[in-house]
């Protein structure tokens, strides 16, 4: 047998948490080896909208958020790379009175944080976002919200990692985990062995597994949104647009296409191998697509597709320590808002893992919360069921 490989981190996931966690360890200074049981960024970090929002994060989430758009505003520099980020505001929009309340809840969370969100209604609605439907009452514009071409967004920052000094396998699956007197030896399936004194736990939707194997069972389940792609169009959908109820989530890439995602999420296979969209959803999407942006009624769809990610209870992560075992880290459960945190994330759980203070508060976010499964979790099953 092979002398294991040695690390003073091992980080388990090859997603946008994995990477960005990996990229500021290697950074400073520490011997990183990531751990890909597929290829780098091919879940969740790139099957999603790609979304920079600042609309609509609940108030507990609002200084990681910032401080994620912070270093994506800075993606170039920390990497070296482009990823087609593109600041073009966020458009928020209520469908209906209980969106209403919702939406003037959200912007006066939004400003309480410094994020300058301006409510629109009536004429200035109508001049400055005509696209919308006569329906739609109310809304409300963030200028620095902007949008990231998704499966371009994750490579680079493991190459940047890479040229850190850290390690990327890919092909790498991750058969197991033993606490040793030097901190963890993984096994991967392949028969290869991995050894350091800490251990990042970063596997997305698969992360639930490794943390109820260090006895930290969490209520999460694999879900994706239906999305869909249409036909080139003219571009006149400069902003992302987002529906407060979540049936609506769109924007145009600069080539002209329409992007769409949208509530209800589909769960994925029990296997966890991909998420499968039926074709009702996507029938769904398109009319809601048609009732709220009227030109885009006559739209060909020419491709649909989801991802597999982790869905917690509360719809935040886990990030921070294990509670259980010393050395053991965690960062999984991005709840439909991952990609746009993740910068952060990584940022965040680096510093815990080198010992230092993390440079946002994120003791709310530890897996602690989840003592045990929740009629909460069973509930949330079911909306997104229906």
């Amino acid at each position: 047998m092979s002398p294991a490989l040695q690390s003073d981190v091992l980080v388990i996931g090859g997603g946008l948490f994995g990477t960005f966690t990996g990229l500021f360890l290697a950074r400073a200074g520490l011997r990183v080896t990531l751990l890909e049981k597929g290829q780098i960024g091919a879940q969740a970090s790139a099957t999603n909208f790609g979304n920079l929002r600042l609309h609509g994060r609940s108030a507990r989430q609002y200084p990681l958020s910032i401080r994620a758009q912070e270093l994506w505003e800075n993606y170039g520099s920390l990497t070296g790379e482009d990823c087609e980020i593109d600041r073009t505001g966020h458009l928020y929009f209520a469908g209906g009175e209980r969106g209403e309340t919702q939406l003037r809840k959200d912007v006066e969370t939004a400003t309480r944080f410094g994020v300058e969100s301006q409510l629109l209604e009536g004429a200035l609605l109508r001049e400055r976002f005509g696209f919308l439907s006569d329906r739609i009452r109310l809304a409300a514009f963030s200028p620095r919200s902007a949008v990231a071409n998704p499966r371009l967004s994750t490579p680079p920052v493991a190459r940047a990692m890479v040229r850190a000094g850290g390690t990327v396998i890919e092909g790498c699956e991750m058969a197991g985990f033993d606490v040793t007197s030097g901190g963890f030896a993984v096994t991967s399936t392949d028969g290869r062995r991995f050894e350091a004194p800490k251990l990042v736990n970063a596997a997305g939707a698969w992360s639930g597994a490794l943390a109820e194997k260090a006895g930290e069972p969490v209520p999460m389940f694999s879900a994706g949104p239906p999305q869909f792609v249409t036909e080139p169009l003219p571009h006149r959908l400069h902003p992302s647009v987002h529906m407060v109820e979540g049936d609506v989530i769109v924007r145009q890439i600069p080539r002209g296409n329409i992007i769409f995602s949208g509530y209800p999420r589909t769960h994925s296979l029990p296997s966890g191998a991909f998420t499968h969209v039926p074709p009702a959803k996507t029938l769904r999407g398109m009319r809601e697509l048609a009732q709220c942006i009227p030109m885009l009624a006559r739209a060909e769809v020419i491709r649909v597709w989801s991802g597999v990610e982790g869905y917690l209870p509360d719809m935040l992560p886990v990030i921070g320590p294990s509670t259980t075992m010393p050395g053991l880290f965690h960062a999984f459960g991005g709840s439909g808002g991952g990609f746009q945190i993740a910068p952060a994330v990584g940022q965040c759980l680096a510093a815990l893992v080198r010992g230092e203070a993390s440079p946002v508060d994120i003791s709310s976010y530890g897996i602690d919360r989840f003592t045990e499964r929740s009629e909460v979790s069973e509930k949330i099953h079911l909306e997104f069921d229906q």
